[in-house]
């Protein structure tokens, strides 16, 4: 195979920070060439390099051997390159064939030849065997299929080379399985896939060579087939982390924290459970199985319909996230961007804003009492940042949760719902989570941990709950864990009495 991309002693400097530091490797084509590394680690501002939407400091990128020392977005498609970020860069209010087409010109300035986007698009989507009406309005697809709209718009710019910035993410099983089918097509069709994922399962699966960095520097590159889960985390880390998921080292009481029964609402849920003192319930399902929705009605973010719900043996009556907390429930929200921090707001602002009134004598907030709390939390969740005053969105997506996960526990509630706590985060930061977790349950707080990481759930949670369509269908102890039962249940398949 011949190189298509070279990265040639890239640097990147920031005020007070150095994101890239003279990385150097190559890309064969018709690979799939894996980047990992831990939140942090350099690969956005990589891969934003390579699709010119950030000049580097130094050094150069060689496309089919022409070298630019800086491209533009425009550049960068010019020469075959296409760049699928985390943020779909879709607008909702357009039609599929509008999307693919954007920017493509078919028609003049005042007119879309409307025929041929239509005709073009349904090519390359019959090409990549989508089945998805060119006419469909973007705002009405399902994620996977956004994403697909997104691979579309670049190959229909004759894209040969993609860059997929953690495309699994918010997908469902089946779409992640859509997904890597396709990347799989692409390879097949001759196109290089530069893929950045911190799920390592998918990285063995669909990956011929892996490339690590660790802050800001390139560590190697290693042929997939060569290494194994161990060796990437230590490369990841720069250490040895052990297991990935630490040893409980305390049971559940037999103490009922929480009770809920016969709750329903959003999505015809109609859930009945309860939570031990010190344990962590897991809860397993496809995504749209109404997990979210019941954490949401526990919290009194969403409103149900019927049901009670106990905490300690008393009877509560949630309407509103304020509720919630003062009866000792606290929820760390899926989606940490939107529903979690404050994104343009400091770190010093975000952990002690749900806690304020506490803070505060009288009418004044008390700063002095706020920065100890906050002091507190980045000591303890290692938290990499220089100062308090760092903006949120400037963190890592590690960092970032758990500047949302400090925001729940300033507020010192027993009962924490985690709502994919580890999602989209590296190796490195989930097993601080772990740690926290298993700490948190050795104080005597108890856990509802919502996860489509059938892994994770395993490794953590002491028994697991198991939705479908909106109901438990079962409940799995640690001793009879196992994934294809948990996976029948969650497809709707009950166990027999």
């Amino acid at each position: 195979m011949s190189t298509i991309l070279k990265l040639n002693n890239i640097t990147k400097l920031y005020p007070g920070v150095t994101a890239l530091d003279d990385v150097s490797f190559e890309i064969e084509e018709g690979e799939v060439h894996a980047i990992m590394g831990e939140n942090g680690a350099g690969k956005s501002t990589l891969i934003k390099t390579i699709g010119g939407a950030i000049k580097p400091t130094g050094g150069t990128v060689e496309i089919n051997g022409r070298q630019f020392e800086a491209l533009t977005p425009a550049l960068s498609s010019e020469n075959g390159v296409g760049v699928i970020y985390q943020e779909f860069n879709l607008v909702p209010s357009l039609s599929v064939s509008e999307n693919v087409c954007l920017g493509n010109k078919l028609g003049n300035r005042l007119y879309k030849d409307k025929k041929k986007m239509n005709a073009e698009t349904k090519k390359v989507l019959d090409e990549l065997g989508l089945n998805i009406d060119p006419d469909t309005m973007v705002s009405s697809l399902s994620t996977g299929q956004q994403q697909m709209v997104e691979i579309a718009k670049s190959m229909i710019k004759n894209c040969r080379i993609l860059i997929m910035d953690e495309p699994t993410a918010s997908l469902s099983a089946a779409e992640v399985e859509n997904l890597l089918d396709m990347v799989i097509t692409l390879k097949k069709k001759g196109v290089t896939i530069l893929y950045i994922s911190h799920r390592l399962e998918e990285i063995f699966r669909i990956s011929d060579r892996i490339s690590i960095l660790r802050d800001g520097k390139y560590i190697t590159t290693r042929y997939t087939k060569d290494t194994d889960r161990q060796e990437l985390i230590k490369l990841m880390v720069g250490r040895d982390i052990g297991d990935e998921y630490p040893k409980r080292t305390n049971q559940p009481e037999d103490e009922v924290v929480l009770d809920v029964r016969n709750l329903c609402g959003q999505g015809d849920v109609n859930i009945s459970f309860e939570l031990h003192k010190g344990e962590v319930l897991g809860v397993s399902g496809l995504v749209g199985s109404g997990r979210t929705e019941m954490a949401k009605m526990v919290y009194g973010y969403l409103k149900k319909d019927s049901g009670e719900i106990y905490v300690h043996g008393q009877k509560v009556n949630i309407r509103k996230p304020d509720e919630a907390i003062a009866c000792g429930i606290g929820l760390i929200p899926e989606d940490r961007k939107r529903e979690g921090a404050l994104l343009d707001y400091t770190i010093a602002w975000n952990i002690p804003i749900m806690t304020i009134r506490k803070l505060s004598n009288g009418l004044f907030i008390d700063w002095e009492k706020c920065r100890e709390v906050v002091d507190k939390y980045i000591k303890e969740l290692s938290i990499a940042t220089p100062n308090a005053e760092q903006l949120v969105r400037n963190l890592s997506g590690g960092n970032q949760q758990k500047v949302v996960v400090a925001k729940t526990l300033a507020t010192n509630v027993d009962i924490i719902i985690m709502d994919e706590p580890t999602r989209g985060i590296d190796v490195g930061a989930k097993q601080e989570i772990y740690n926290l977790i298993n700490d948190l349950t050795r104080q005597g707080k108890s856990i509802l941990m919502i996860s489509s990481e059938m892994e994770e759930l395993i490794g953590m949670a002491d028994r697991i709950m198991v939705f479908y369509e909106g109901e438990v269908t079962g409940f799995v102890d640690k001793d009879h864990f196992d994934s294809n039962r948990i996976m029948a249940l969650a497809s709707g398949i009950r166990e027999e009495a």
